[in-house]
């Protein structure tokens, strides 16, 4: 019954802004929350911006409260399989009971604000903005020790900023949503910089405010140091106040070594893959540090630490969902992720052949993201992932073609038929099998989800 009421609760919020647009104002958020009693309020938080990499910040530093013992509500977007995978509570996706619930209870004030504005001209409240109040009201119910939010697209006008963090994380900043944020690093920048904010005098955060910034292009760390001395937030910039001194390749993942703000993290096993999980690992030991307050020689225990980076997961970041032959799904859908994506497969693992499986939303750089994998894939099957979003798989193939090559490429519209097909293609060589082949599903966060719920991996 739950499950039938979720997905009527969707299709009423599907008539609503999809979280692709925005209009640069919090207004509808922040009158939403005043309605409820301001629930976001009432917990400190760690509030994630940036272009690629925040996904998994967030799971990590959630991991890392766990295991220090804080009862955690976590924000994440997009879901890969299932909406409830946004909000989180203790590390487990709500239930639809819980959604659907709450989604009731809030419905007569999110129809208050959604009059009060069309009545002035404006929007109704877009979908982004209602799961946003729907998050921090379950956080305030559950009640959580700490919130993880992740911002959805941007951070000045996200819906997410109506909370007042005490520690901001701004992973590194490349190219994405131009249409809406900018066409220069400097203006993606200047728009999620807009989360760093001068600490509120009845503030719940237990230190005074900080900023962690990854590995960041000159430009835009120039705005992000710029922003926090106008907020007069304390910095800590990754190679510099904290560090990934080493990394060694290990089954299942990776064993690190993390430079923190505190000390120095040995023996770290990380189960995730890719020197860019690393960084994302630092980024995450500095924020939970910063949240509890860490400094020089002020370490958090080093037993929990390595117990909360034990228990990690990132769906859908180089996931793998089959065994012989390999196959991964990741969700990379930009350049900049591709890249990542490309270094981790060439440098963690030794594929004698190694076949892409990729489809992609119309609005992303399709050239760079296949020109940044080229490197590494034998073979394309170019595919379609069914988002009415996605780009024509017949266009695709013919970007795909001019870097590729025409006899690396293949099309095949549907899904689970593309997977067969490269999966096949991964394994044989004129007739004959190929030991220590691999298939990787990417292109976008929807292909990543159907793949995981084509090899049938549960939401988590």
């Amino acid at each position: 019954m739950a499950l039938a009421e979720l997905v009527e609760v969707e299709a009423e919020l599907d008539t609503r802004w999809p979280e692709t647009r925005i209009e640069p104002s919090l207004t509808r958020i922040a009158a939403l929350m005043d309605l409820l009693g301001s629930p976001q309020r009432s917990y400190p938080a760690i509030h994630i911006a940036g272009t690629n990499g925040k996904t998994s910040v967030a799971r990590i530093i959630d991991a890392l409260l766990t295991s220090l013992h804080r009862r955690t509500g976590r924000i994440t977007s997009p879901h890969l399989q299932t909406v409830t995978e946004r909000i989180s509570v203790d590390g487990v996706p709500i239930s639809p009971r819980t959604y659907v619930d709450t989604y009731r209870e809030l419905e007569p004030f999110i129809t208050m604000v959604d009059d009060s504005s069309t009545a002035a001209g404006g929007p109704r409240m877009s979908k982004f903005e209602v799961l946003t109040a729907m998050a921090y009201a379950v956080f305030a119910e559950a009640p959580v020790d700490v919130a993880v939010v992740e911002t959805g697209m941007g951070g000045r006008w996200d819906a997410t900023n109506v909370i007042d963090a005490g520690v901001t994380v701004i992973t590194p900043i490349a190219m994405d949503h131009a249409d809406y944020l900018g066409d220069t690093l400097t203006a993606i920048a200047g728009e999620k910089a807009g989360i760093i904010k001068k600490a509120e005098p009845d503030d719940l955060s237990p230190v005074d405010p900080v900023t962690v910034i990854g590995m960041q292009e000159p430009e835009a760390m120039d705005v992000l140091l710029r922003q926090t001395v106008e907020s007069g937030a304390v910095v800590a910039r990754q190679n510099s106040e904290f560090a990934v001194i080493e990394s060694v390749t290990a089954v299942g993942g990776q064993l690190l070594t993390l430079q923190g703000l505190g000390g120095t993290y040995d023996e770290i096993f990380l189960p995730l893959h890719g020197a860019h999980q690393a960084a994302n690992a630092s980024l995450a030991l500095a924020a939970v540090e910063a949240f509890f307050g860490s400094g020089p020689g002020r370490q958090l225990e080093i037993d929990a630490v390595r117990a909360g980076f034990a228990a990690v997961s990132s769906p859908g970041r180089l996931e793998r969902v089959r065994s012989a032959p390999t196959v991964f799904v990741d969700a990379a859908h930009n350049p900049h992720g591709a890249a990542a994506l490309a270094q981790a497969l060439s440098e963690e693992f030794d594929f004698r052949r190694l076949v892409g499986v990729i489809a992609m939303l119309g609005d992303k750089d399709a050239d760079g993201f296949l020109e940044a994998l080229e490197p590494v894939l034998d073979h394309v099957v170019i595919t379609d992932n069914g988002s009415p979003r996605a780009i024509d798989s017949e266009r695709l193939a013919e970007i795909a073609r001019t870097i590729f090559g025409e006899d690396r490429v293949l099309v095949t519209p549907f899904l689970p038929d593309a997977v067969t097909e490269a999966i096949a293609l991964a394994e044989e060589s004129d007739g004959e099998p190929v030991a220590g082949a691999g298939v990787v599903i990417t292109g976008s966060v929807v292909t990543a989800g159907a793949g995981r719920t084509l090899f049938g991996k549960e939401p988590s």
